[in-house]
């Protein structure tokens, strides 16, 4: 093994050497990590280099610092010893997790035993919170998992103020945990948990804590204890808590309420939307419809339009065409995503959009038309790959000419081998590099032989005799 393949092999010469713990280790880093590189370093230090564990007498170590190189030690049965004197140092509370996942039985089951008395005993919350990051990590080991209930159990005695520091920790493992333990112990209220669920950015942590706020809130409750929870539930910018919020209304008898999120950006709410008010008896169609009637509106909510395709019928897409013009991009966009919803698709309507400004609407319009690729009228097509043409105009042109293959793809990627755009022109190479010829195309095409001559140092000499005797041309 190369030297200093681990990290912790540093500080581990240094703790040899005499230096302190607390000179070599950031004991307060949050995430445990440093403490199982230290553990790795010492394995690695003595074992590879054949480095003796130091005579504390000749050297004068420190007694931390020599436990910790016996804690760590490939030895299993020194391992094992200097488990026994951990109790007194409980700075070195982080090595007894670690070896409470050895591969070595006799030292794990010990490091077991004094996990569980110092997890039960006088151990300050404080210390039990701050070995949370490093129990989980050490959870993934294969014999890792003992320690989780015991953390979870200490969590819940622990109080609240301490707890709160998890449920915001950059760690997303260490918060579903922390929550876990807040939820089954009825530590926060309805509303701190539907704060939670819309603040937080991990979609299981979203989930988690909306469930739990919404479960807490029952029918019998004030109508100002609902409002703790839908209010920000309903204010969250992330769909999951959005979603939720929007459909406990039924539940808090404000159904009426759902109408303001017919048009939300997200496709999660908006179904929730139009759940509660069928429910409650109302139609959401005609809702949608009447925003989409006038598409001079410059006030057309973009979901509104989405979602009238959504719930709609092919005969709707009659309303959905002239919003192709509508001066917002957003508005467009899901104009040309709804006609693709309902399934209706006119070339001479959507292919003036690959020409539009916003790059949304090109994309939108190039997926749209990708079905119809092959009728694309291919000079008009061409006429996008110019270099004047911004970049994703001549993107999703030649996308569609990747889709179309044969000749006319074929030509439009040799075109662009030479392209002054780095990773179109990469594009052109991939797409000539799987170029075959077309089951119905006309064997013996010069002008076939003509593009692979053009792009034969994409090739070996063999391919490209193979990609030529396919399109039916002699050697």
């Amino acid at each position: 093994m190369n030297k200093g393949v681990f990290s912790g092999e540093t500080e581990a010469a240094r703790l040899a050497r005499g230096a302190a713990l607390g000179e070599v280790l950031d004991i307060a880093e949050p995430s445990g990590s440093a403490w199982i590189a230290l553990d790795e370093g010492v394995r690695a230090s003595v074992r590879y280099r054949s480095a003796p564990l130091p005579d504390p007498a000749a050297v004068g170590l420190p007694e931390e610092s020599l436990l910790v190189l016996a804690l760590c030690h490939p030895d299993g049965r020194i391992r094992e010893r200097a488990l026994v004197g951990v109790a007194e140092h409980p700075v070195l509370f982080p090595l007894l997790v670690v070896r409470a996942a050895d591969w070595a039985a006799p030292v794990r089951e010990r490091a077991r035993q004094l996990l569980v008395e110092t997890l039960a005993g006088e151990v300050s919350a404080e210390t039990v919170v701050s070995l949370a990051p490093l129990v989980l990590r050490v959870a993934r080991r294969e014999r890792g998992g003992f320690g989780l209930e015991l953390l979870g159990t200490a969590l819940r005695r622990a109080p609240h103020e301490l707890l709160l520091p998890l449920c915001t920790h950059p760690d997303r493992t260490l918060r579903r945990f922390a929550f876990r333990s807040v939820v089954g112990g009825g530590l926060l209220s309805p509303g701190e948990l539907a704060r939670h669920a819309a603040r937080d950015d991990d979609t299981v942590v979203q989930a988690l804590c909306a469930d739990a706020a919404l479960a807490a809130t029952s029918t019998g409750e004030s109508r100002d204890d609902r409002d703790d929870v839908l209010e920000p539930l309903l204010g969250a910018r992330n769909p999951r808590a959005r979603s939720a919020g929007v459909t406990a209304l039924r539940r808090a008898g404000r159904p009426e309420w759902a109408v303001e999120f017919l048009a939300d950006r997200s496709a999660v709410v908006r179904a929730c939307a139009r759940y509660v008010l069928r429910q409650h008896g109302t139609d959401p169609l005609p809702w949608y419809r009447e925003r989409c009637t006038d598409p001079a509106d410059p006030a057309v909510p973009p979901g509104a339009v989405i979602g009238l395709a959504e719930c709609g019928q092919r005969a709707d897409a009659e309303l959905l065409w002239p919003l192709l013009a509508h001066p917002a991009p957003a508005v467009r966009a899901r104009a040309v995503v709804g006609l693709r919803t309902l399934d209706v698709s006119d070339t001479e309507q959507l292919l003036p959009l690959l020409d539009d400004p916003a790059s949304g609407v090109v994309r939108e319009a190039a997926i749209a038309l990708l079905p119809l690729s092959g009728a694309l009228p291919a000079n008009r097509l061409m006429g996008f790959l110019d270099t004047g043409r911004p970049r994703h105009v001549r993107v999703a042109a030649f996308r569609l000419f990747d889709a179309r293959g044969g000749v006319i793809g074929l030509r439009a990627a040799v075109a662009l081998l030479e392209d002054p755009d780095d990773r179109l022109r990469m594009w052109a190479g991939q797409s000539v590099q799987r170029w075959h010829p077309a089951a119905d195309a006309r064997p013996g095409d010069p002008e076939v032989g003509e593009l692979l001559d053009r792009a034969g140092h994409l090739f070996s000499e063999y391919v490209l005799k193979r990609r030529k005797w396919e399109a039916g041309l002699s050697s």
